[in-house]
């Protein structure tokens, strides 16, 4: 079973908050960026859920939690609503900015969404080349870590292990290619795009064509971790309940 909220923490801590990667690392996204004129900072507020703002700028996207500093904010009466904005491409109330937010929304927005949806759920054709499998799994996984902390904090089940889950950080990573942070303070967890120094917690795929095949599926994680492939250290109790989140996650983001 899925719950409404927690869908709609999933869709914006991971799939949304996979744009700050999209727009660091991908060219295509890069030339949509180009485009803006002006700096545009949008908050998407959610009744019962979240509310963040996306910073976008030449440069690229940064996230902050809550609406300060947005010129551009829409509201969105329920968890529900917001997930028909990621699942129908619906949009919320405009409270603020209205001209500017529509532009915006119909315009780079929407490309980028659209790139971003190219590169989360690929044509079996385009993994044919190289360089865009890699990007595809990075960017994956990103949005996986994304969504761990997401669930962690709203789903029923995932707050189970995240209530088990001991105060540090863990580092999830493909070995030399991409890593992401999830910490750990009193139970709630958050996501930083990058390596953390300090890990009490690793756990580190060999390589991309595995952590692929791990994301879609098609190999077993516990045969992969007795060949070694997955390497797992530090405190152990911390990985078992991120493992327990990513099933969540899977359910979530099939």
């Amino acid at each position: 079973m899925t719950e409404q909220k927690a869908l709609c923490f999933a869709n914006m801590y991971g799939v949304l908050g996979a744009l700050v990667k999209l727009c660091e690392t991908d060219n295509t996204a890069k030339e949509i960026l180009s485009t803006i004129k002006n700096p545009v900072s949008l908050c998407f507020d959610v009744k019962g859920g979240p509310c963040r703002t996306f910073h976008f700028t030449k440069e690229g996207c940064k996230i902050t939690e809550g609406a300060k500093g947005c010129n551009c904010k829409m509201n969105f009466a329920s968890p529900e609503k917001f997930n028909l904005l990621i699942n129908e491409s619906k949009p919320g109330i405009p409270v603020k900015g209205t001209v500017k937010l529509l532009s915006f929304l119909l315009g780079t927005f929407s490309k980028l969404t659209d790139r971003l949806t190219e590169l989360l759920r690929p044509d079996e054709k385009a993994l044919e080349n190289e360089d865009f499998f890699e990007q595809s799994t990075i960017l994956t996984m990103y949005t996986i870590a994304g969504a761990v902390a997401g669930l962690a904090n709203s789903d029923s089940i995932a707050k189970i292990s995240a209530g088990n889950t001991v105060d540090g950080d863990i580092l999830l990573g493909i070995k030399d290619k991409a890593y992401a942070t999830l910490t750990v303070k009193d139970h709630h967890f958050s996501v930083l795009y990058e390596k953390t120094q300090k890990p009490r917690a690793i756990m580190e795929f060999s390589d991309v064509k595995l952590a692929n095949g791990l994301f879609g599926g098609q190999v077993s994680t516990i045969n992969e971790m007795c060949k070694g492939n997955i390497a797992l250290s530090g405190m152990i109790s911390m990985l078992d309940n991120v493992n327990r989140i990513l099933d969540r996650v899977s359910l979530y983001l099939a």
